[in-house]
């Protein structure tokens, strides 16, 4: 049996959850909150950092989300794979969730992060400064996606994965402009998928949680 510790509305966690339902893998969800205090204490023992997910199965513990889903291709493995099998389709895709999860997810997390912060700690600039990352994140993913069904041109894998807690949140936090119509296409369509529009309808009770406000959309 498979172990997952993790929160329904965390992006990271929605990773590991979207290529466990694409693979139908049976698993048991380790919900980590103030409400679970004994898998709050777990996950502490077993991350560095005690930051989620984390995957537990057949005594190994395994930490990042990336790696997770690729520990799921050879465990649980399906067709196609999360990570294609050869090289160089491989080093795209692994290319292209960092991409997702740095300059789209990381930067749109540290606008998430200035407003949870105290009125007077709160940075304007940060935040302008992230939302010009952001912006010229979309131009570039734009490109790169304008002829491309999937993230890395080949089947749904992982970077498809982290694209859709990414963009999510990310359109939540400055939304896609009107000049990326590859980029909002490929966002309706990741939403459309099933594995996807599965963990959004899950994560929708803590919606609440959201600092900005969530949009009445999505």
């Amino acid at each position: 049996m498979f172990e997952l510790y993790g929160h329904p509305f965390s992006s990271f966690t929605w990773k590991v959850l979207i290529a466990l339902a694409e693979r139908r893998v049976a698993f048991r969800f380790r919900q980590v909150d103030p409400g679970h205090p004994d898998n709050s204490a777990r996950l502490a023992a077993m991350s560095p950092t005690g930051q989620f997910p984390v995957l537990v199965h057949d005594g190994r513990e395994i930490c990042e989300s990336n790696v997770i889903i690729e520990y799921l291709d050879l465990h649980a493995p399906g067709d196609p794979p999360m990570v294609p099998a050869d090289a160089a389709g491989a080093l795209e895709a692994r290319m292209m969730a960092d991409i997702f999860d740095d300059y789209v997810n990381g930067v749109m997390q540290q606008v998430v992060g200035d407003a949870l912060q105290p009125e007077g700690e709160r940075s304007v600039r940060a935040v302008v400064r992230a939302k010009g990352q952001l912006l010229r994140s979309y131009d570039w993913l734009e490109a790169k996606l304008s002829a491309r069904e999937w993230a890395s041109g080949g089947d749904f894998g992982i970077a498809d994965c982290a694209a859709a807690p990414a963009l999510f949140y990310a359109d939540w936090v400055e939304p896609i402009p009107a000049g990326c119509p590859a980029l909002r296409a490929y966002r309706a369509r990741l939403l459309a998928r099933p594995s996807i529009a599965h963990v959004v309808d899950e994560a929708r009770p803590y919606r609440r949680l959201f600092p900005l406000g969530a949009p009445d959309r999505d």
